[in-house]
Parts: structure tokens; C-alpha cells; sequence
């Protein structure tokens, strides 16, 4: 990774004085640096996306479609350079960063194939006599320019879901990546701009909270797509009067282990579900409610397989855990696990800090209203608990201000249609942890954990509008 990197305005480099300082997680190293945004920078973005959003918007689908698989190629071309630059800006173990890599591949090549199939329909209005020999046709127009906010856990992936949508349905759009991971946001810029995006289209500018906002509120802004904390989300919305908006947010994700399941499989995913990238992911498996005829042993395998993950630097293959983002997060979780402790909450194990890092903590007896059960944890914490029957644990998992993903692990197909009918959340994941995501499914949650749907085809449908023509053929 090199050591500065300048802002992507319109396409094009420019460097400014103000410089942001990217630290390595794992040791407090500096990785690199970034140049910011001020407010002129970013005016000069928006009026750039401004100017080019008709030459988007005429952008035949087979121009963009070529683009978007491009880009996809280029990204697995710089597959290791992208999956260590991810690796040295948050601290993700490099296996996860490669398979990042390759699930924004997919991602552009995904929405390669959408830009291609994108139509309308052909609607018959004759419902009445007055409307004999006529018709309608529907087409998507491009809602114009998009402005983008992405967190720093997948700072890849979640970038690619708001500019490979954006280009598909022909919006220009504006990026402001975290300010912990916008090396690896500026990698793709380059990338996609030597992939034949027509300048002004696209700008990555790394920019404070208050130039966002500004950016946000400016009338020729359409859309905003947000992914991020709950809190922030939702405040966003009301400053984005009159905008189309979706919102990724937060989650507590819950499962369900069933009486009549895969025992040891199950145990093994939420194994995986739960301390993927330190549970930094935020439908991370958070809450486990296990049928209390089969706690015991599911509670047996799950601690030996946790106890089996190691720790250590991201940037080697062996490693499963890395560092968590920073030390104002370590701290938070030390405090939301002491209280449980105190409140009563066993420890079966992990519980502890170790420097940058956040052991693999697994607890009981916990009670709904302690912040580990409660709140978002974002970090590798998980409770257990037993239930009577299934419907205490669909009644336990909608137990939450959040709704994002749920997972079950049943042999019953009823209890998967129950579940599926019954638990308030975006998704439910049967016999799969809520941590699994595929890049094209429709992805978002309700209550505090969202409104609207990202997965590319459906996320071009929230970056378009629907358009009729009423045709007369008498």
C-alpha cells in the first residue's frame, strides 16, 4: 500500500492539506495516509456528479454492463494487494480479506448482468370501456446522484454494494468511506476509473461528519445510501428530506437451535457466525437460544470449538481473530461484559482483554435488558440460553429493538415456515447462521435495523424511479 493517497474527485486526483492518519489495528503502526474533503471539495464533487448525470443516465446498458465486469476483472487481478490493504486498515484476518476480495468481484459481476436485464413492464388499461385500446409501459429512470456512507468492516464489499448498484441503474454517485478504511475505497475508485467510467461520474472523498451532512442536504443529492450505526442512520434520514433513502444499520442477531437438528453443525456455525472478524459484522451472531433438551450438549461442543480459535496477527493464514477496530471499542465491550458479570451473567469463556484484542467470550444467564443481550456488541461476545419450546425462541429473538437477520437450525420444515411467518427480522436464515449474506439476496432489516433493501437488484430498484407511458393506440 502506498503512503498517501489523494482524493478521487470526478475521476480525477487532487490532494489537500488536511491529511488523515490510517493506524493498523493490530500494532498502532501507521499504514498510510489519506487526504480529506473540506466543503470545497465537496461542492466540487456534487456539481461534477451533477453535471454528468444525463451522460449516465443515456448510458446504453451493454456500455455499462462492460464497465461494471471490468471493474470485477481488475479487482481479481489485484486480489492480494486489495486483501492486504484491507488486512493492515482494519485488522480482518487476510483469509477473510481475500474472500472480501472476491465477494466484490461478484458484486460488480452481479451487477454487470442486472445493468443488462434492467426493463419495465407492459400493462394492459383496458379494466373499463373508457380505456379500450390502451396501454401502459413502465421504465426505471435513474433517481441521479447517489451519496454513499461506508463503515469500515467490509471496506470493500459494502463500498462496492452502493457504487456497483449506483452505476447499473445510471446514477452518478459520491462515496465517503469510514475514516478508519479509506485506503482500500480510493483502491477501487483507481480501479473503476481504469475501467472505463466516464470522468465526474464517481468521487471517493473521505470527509468529516459535518461535510457529509453538508452533502446530504444539498438539493442535488437523490439519494442517500447509508450503512451504519442505528443511532447515525436514522438522525441521517431526517436531514435527508425529500431524498430517497435506505438504510443498512445495526442488528443483535439471535438464533434458534431446534430440539431436532444438526447438533454439531449447528454448533460449528455459530462458532463462525459469532467471531467472524472479531464479530465485527452486524449480523453477527449475538444471542443463541437453544432448546433446553439439547443444551447441555450443544453448550459442550460450542465451547470446544471456540476454545480451538486462535488469536494473533491478521496478516498471517493461520490466524482466526485479529485485533477489534480500536481501543474506544475494547474498552466499551470490557464495560458491557463487566456489568453482565455483575448483574449475574456467568462466564463460560474469554471475558478478558488482551491488548488490541477481545478474547472469545461466551456467557449465561444473561437477562434481556443487560447491554450484551440488548444493544448491538459488535465484538466476539455471545450468550446462551435454554427455551421450553420453539415458540418461546421465536418469541426471545423478536425480544429486540433490532430486526436485521435471524437464523434457525431445525429438521422440522413447520417450525422453519413458523419462523419464517413469526420472527420480525429481514431475513430468516434456515439451518445457517444470520451472519450469512450472498451478494445478490435482498438485504436489509426492520425496526431500528434499517428501511429499504440492498442486494444489487434490489438496490437499483431503491436507486431508480418508476416511470409510465400511458399509450392511446386509437
Amino acid at each position: 500500500m502506498k503512503d498517501k493517497f489523494p482524493l478521487l474527485l470526478g475521476g480525477r486526483h487532487l490532494e489537500t492539506s488536511d491529511i488523515l492518519k490510517v493506524i493498523n489495528p493490530f500494532n498502532g503502526d501507521l499504514s498510510t495516509t489519506v487526504c480529506r474533503a473540506g466543503i470545497k471539495e465537496a461542492e466540487a464533487a456534487i456539481e461534477a456528479a451533477h453535471n454528468a448525470r444525463d451522460k449516465t443516465a443515456k448510458m446504453p446498458s451493454h456500455a455499462k454492463a462492460d464497465i461494471l465486469q471490468n471493474i470485477s476483472n481488475r479487482i481479481i487481478s489485484q486480489k492480494e494487494e486489495l486483501a492486504k490493504a484491507i488486512t493492515l486498515e482494519c485488522g480482518k484476518p487476510v483469509t477473510d480479506s481475500r474472500a472480501e476480495v472476491e465477494r466484490a468481484a461478484l458484486t460488480f459481476r452481479i451487477a454487470s448482468e442486472e445493468a443488462a436485464r434492467l426493463g419495465g413492464e407492459f400493462i394492459p388499461l383496458d379494466r373499463n370501456k373508457f380505456s379500450e385500446g390502451r396501454w401502459g409501459i413502465t421504465r426505471r429512470f435513474p433517481a441521479g446522484t447517489v451519496f454513499g456512507i461506508t463503515p469500515f468492516n467490509f471496506p470493500l464489499n459494502l463500498v462496492s454494494h452502493k457504487i456497483a448498484p449506483a452505476i447499473a441503474a445510471g446514477n452518478t454517485i459520491i462515496l465517503k468511506p469510514a475514516s478508519k478504511t479509506p485506503a482500500t475505497a480510493l483502491m477501487l475508485g483507481d480501479i473503476i476509473m481504469d475501467a472505463g467510467l466516464p470522468e465526474n461520474c464517481l468521487s471517493v472523498i473521505p470527509c468529516s461528519n459535518e461535510v457529509a451532512e453538508k452533502i446530504i442536504a444539498d438539493e442535488r443529492i437523490k439519494v442517500l445510501s447509508f450503512t451504519g450505526s442505528a443511532t447515525v442512520g436514522w438522525r441521517l434520514k431526517q436531514t435527508a428530506n425529500q431524498k430517497k433513502v435506505i438504510l443498512e444499520l445495526g442488528g443483535n442477531a439471535g438464533v434458534i437451535i431446534d430440539k431436532a437438528c444438526d447438533i454439531e453443525y449447528a454448533a460449528e456455525r455459530c462458532v463462525t457466525g459469532a467471531f467472524s472478524y472479531a464479530g465485527q459484522v452486524c449480523i453477527s451472531v449475538q444471542r443463541i437460544y437453544v432448546h433446553e433438551k439439547i443444551y447441555e450438549r450443544f453448550q459442550e461442543l460450542f465451547i470446544q470449538k471456540v476454545k480451538t480459535l486462535k488469536l494473533g496477527d491478521p496478516i498471517e493464514d493461520s490466524t482466526n481473530i485479529g485485533p477489534m477496530i480500536d481501543l474506544e471499542n475494547i474498552s466499551r465491550v470490557e464495560a458491557w461484559v463487566n456489568e453482565a458479570k455483575e448483574k449475574g451473567a456467568k462466564v463460560l469463556t474469554g471475558g478478558k482483554r488482551e491488548g488490541n484484542f477481545y478474547e472469545p467470550t461466551v456467557l449465561m444467564d444473561t437477562t434481556p435488558e443487560m447491554k450484551v443481550s440488548c444493544m448491538e456488541v459488535f465484538a466476539p461476545v455471545v450468550t446462551l440460553a435454554k427455551i421450553k419450546d420453539f415458540n418461546e425462541g421465536i418469541q426471545a429473538v423478536n425480544n429486540s429493538q433490532y430486526g436485521l437477520q435471524a437464523g434457525v437450525f431445525t429438521d422440522s420444515i413447520k417450525h422453519a415456515f413458523t419462523a419464517f411467518e413469526g420472527i420480525e427480522a429481514g431475513g430468516v436464515i434456515i439451518n445457517d447462521v444470520p451472519t450469512y449474506r450472498v451478494d445478490h439476496m435482498p438485504y436489509g432489516g426492520v425496526k431500528m435495523s434499517g428501511f429499504g433493501r440492498e442486494g444489487i437488484k434490489y438496490a437499483i430498484e431503491e436507486m431508480t424511479e418508476i416511470r409510465l407511458m400511458a399509450v392511446n393506440l386509437r
